[in-house]
């Protein structure tokens, strides 16, 4: 079971439905463990040719609803990546040096350099998702933004930046729940905001503007993927799949090294 990118101008639904891991990632078992272990060491092992390269690098834009799991996805799936080559951005709400600038100035300037994996946690897509529904820009403003972006990431995909945008669905109920543990756990307490319900009266709002983001904005050169995450394994398994075959598309290579250096080899073959 795969992932398969939205394709432009379709209609997602983001049921509740759609939430639930799909046939076969449907149990939590030892099986689906096992091959999310081996996805990790593969992504890992991609990864390192990556950074010993370092002529390319690859965004990973997450997107969710509140309790949607992107920071448990970036603990999970990233476990093994070497923590030099990798970066991860929180967008959060923008700085006054941040709007000062144009939306997309501040994630320009965080783009993963040549070698590096860069995670956004939230993105540039805030300007066209918490911007619309909470009206803090008119709709000329925010409409404009879509190709805007798109000419943004293709720009990027030219300069050597390979994008895969993942929105990380999950149900209602299943919000529900993760926002209520947020209280009922002593150890999450302090990521419960009282923000969070009422971006949860936002449910539909937030549905529309996300189907527009998929629709308008998932491109051959930075296409979106909706994943099932309801189910933290499931969810952890469709990532990782993605992000592997992603980057064995981009052939990280490991660097040849100067016959001059290897030839350095017999002095350290002699004794003494």
């Amino acid at each position: 079971m795969s992932l398969e990118p939205v394709r432009a101008h379709d209609k997602v639904s983001l049921r509740d439905r759609d939430a639930r891991p799909p046939k076969g990632l449907d149990a939590d078992d030892d099986t689906l463990e096992r091959k999310v272990d081996k996805l990790r060491d593969r992504l890992a092992t991609l990864q390192e040719a990556l950074y010993a390269e370092s002529k390319q690098s690859l965004l990973v834009v997450l997107q969710a609803r509140d309790a949607g799991g992107k920071d448990g996805t970036i603990r999970r799936v990233f476990s093994l990546v070497n923590p030099q080559g990798c970066d991860v951005h929180s967008f959060k709400q923008p700085t006054p040096q941040e709007l000062a600038h144009d939306f997309l100035w501040r994630a320009h300037a965080v783009v993963p350099a040549h070698g590096m994996i860069g995670i956004f946690n939230r993105s540039q897509y805030e300007d066209v998702l918490a911007a619309r529904v909470h009206k803090l820009v008119p709709k000329e403003t925010w409409k404009k933004r879509f190709d805007q972006i798109n000419d943004f990431e293709r720009m990027l995909t030219e300069n050597g930046v390979t994008i895969v945008k993942f929105f990380l669905h999950v149900s209602r109920e299943e919000q529900r729940v993760r926002l209520l543990s947020r209280l009922t756990d002593p150890t999450k307490n302090w990521k419960f905001e009282a923000g969070d319900l009422k971006e949860r009266d936002l449910w539909d709002d937030y549905t529309h503007a996300y189907r527009d983001v998929f629709r308008k904005c998932s491109t051959k050169w930075a296409p979106w993927y909706v994943v099932p995450a309801d189910r933290k394994h499931a969810r952890d398994y469709l990532v990782l799949d993605t992000l592997v075959s992603t980057l064995a598309r981009m052939r990280p290579r490991y660097p040849k090294a100067d016959p001059k250096t290897l030839a350095l080899m017999k002095d350290l073959r002699e004794p003494g």
